[in-house]
């Protein structure tokens, strides 16, 4: 036998291990517990990071303890209410040069407002003159500057030309709008009838000057931290008088949820006010023979109204930053009657983050006797005009306010 012969017998006769499987379900095999491995090692990674989450959720106890309310369905948006572009054709006055403009005023063609940075502005032209400011610097219109800084929400025009001006934290003041001096009426923080002034919002002022009233929206929530008050949707919030020949302050109407906007009706008699959680305006009587009583102007909005004033024809501008899209989805209207979910979420997440899942669809309505809508203007998603909180008309203009937009836009009512 040669040596190449015996290389060959050598490689027939090697020993091979017997098994019953065959090559193909051994590779099988193999495949299967390599999967096997990789299940359980992506599990494991999956509890590891879980985990902590899981026991955030558990441990934490949520900043806000909402209550179960319920809305009814939205109505359909059609009529009056048929989504459309008018407000595309404003136009942006002012961009980045004010943040926040919540109300507007006018002494003749001269607009004032507050921002975001505690300042009372008036609008001349093109350009911008500080008033003055009602609270203390820093002032750079960040959430830990506020309750120094202040926040200047709701603005009037008095019967002596004078301003009356609510504070969201520092109060209402009277602002001479020529020399700057702000005077202060009501002191912010103040118990009042067993509750604080955390959240004073808007006014409204008689003819003659003698009474202010204004809304406090609520008595355990701040301005900056607004989205725990609607997310909450506790009724701690009221409405007050306040008389500027006796100084006196009085509670007339409490256990409301989120007041906002007010709006003095003609007879002087009783206030429109916007119960934004609730998406429906009550009327508050405050003198004669319904003194102390409340009904309903207006139910069931396809928005959550902030800010009411007049218009040219004897009805109610109405703004509204958010809807509740019929047909569509509402997430307040779906959350309303799920607190549990309104726990976990402010758990997780920040009120800026929560901000960015309200759809930006701008919606201004003009209201009559009875809340009969009579025309109403929208831009959805915001593109031109977002975030509207006031609609104030003057010489034929619609100058819509903003709580956070950094502008005020202008809509010609003649175009639309």
């Amino acid at each position: 036998m040669n040596e190449s012969a015996g290389l060959r017998f050598r490689r027939l006769h090697r020993p091979q291990v017997i098994t019953d499987e065959l090559p193909e379900q051994r590779r099988k095999g193999s495949s299967t517990y390599s999967g096997k491995i990789f299940r359980v090692t992506l599990l494991s990674l999956g509890v590891l990071l879980l985990l902590p989450l899981l026991v955030i959720i558990l441990i934490l106890e949520s900043p806000i303890k909402p209550e179960v309310f319920t809305l009814k369905e939205s109505p359909m948006m059609k009529g009056c209410w048929e989504p459309n572009l008018k407000l595309r054709e404003a136009q942006r006055l002012f961009e980045d040069q004010l943040v926040g403009p919540e109300s507007i005023a006018n002494i003749g063609d001269v607009l004032f407002s507050g921002t975001a940075d505690g300042k009372i502005v008036k609008l001349v032209g093109r350009r911008i003159h500080m008033v003055t400011r009602l609270g203390k610097l820093p002032c750079a219109g960040s959430r830990e500057d506020e309750p120094n800084c202040g926040r200047p929400l709701g603005i009037r025009v008095g019967p002596n030309g004078t301003l009356f001006v609510a504070d969201a934290y520092l109060g209402l003041f009277e602002v001479n709008p020529t020399t700057g001096e702000a005077t202060r009426l009501v002191n912010g923080g103040q118990v009042v009838a067993g509750r604080k002034l955390s959240f004073i919002n808007d006014v409204a002022v008689t003819q003659d000057g003698k009474k202010v009233y204004f809304t406090d929206s609520s008595s355990r929530w701040q301005r900056r931290d607004y989205m725990h008050l609607i997310m909450e949707a506790t009724p701690d919030g009221r409405v007050l008088e306040y008389n500027t020949e006796t100084k006196e302050l009085t509670v007339v109407m409490e256990d409301m949820r989120f007041p906002n906007g007010i709006q003095l009706l003609p007879d002087e008699e009783s206030v429109l006010v916007a119960e934004t959680t609730m998406a429906r305006i009550r009327r508050v009587h405050v003198a004669g023979l319904n003194k102390g009583g409340m009904d309903t102007f207006v139910d069931n909005l396809p928005g959550f109204p902030d800010n009411i004033r007049p218009s040219s024809t004897g009805g109610y501008w109405v703004a509204m930053s958010a809807v509740r899209p019929n047909p569509g989805f509402s997430m307040l209207d779906f959350l309303s009657q799920r607190p549990w979910i309104k726990k976990f979420i402010f758990k997780l997440f920040s009120q800026d983050i929560l901000m960015k899942f309200v759809p930006r669809y701008s919606l201004v309505a003009e209201l009559h006797d009875g809340g009969v809508c009579t025309r109403s203007f929208h831009d959805p998603n915001g593109l031109v005009a977002a975030y509207i909180s006031e609609v104030h008309e003057h010489d034929g203009n619609l100058y819509l306010g903003s709580f956070r937009s950094p502008y005020i836009a202008k809509l010609d009512l003649s175009k639309v």
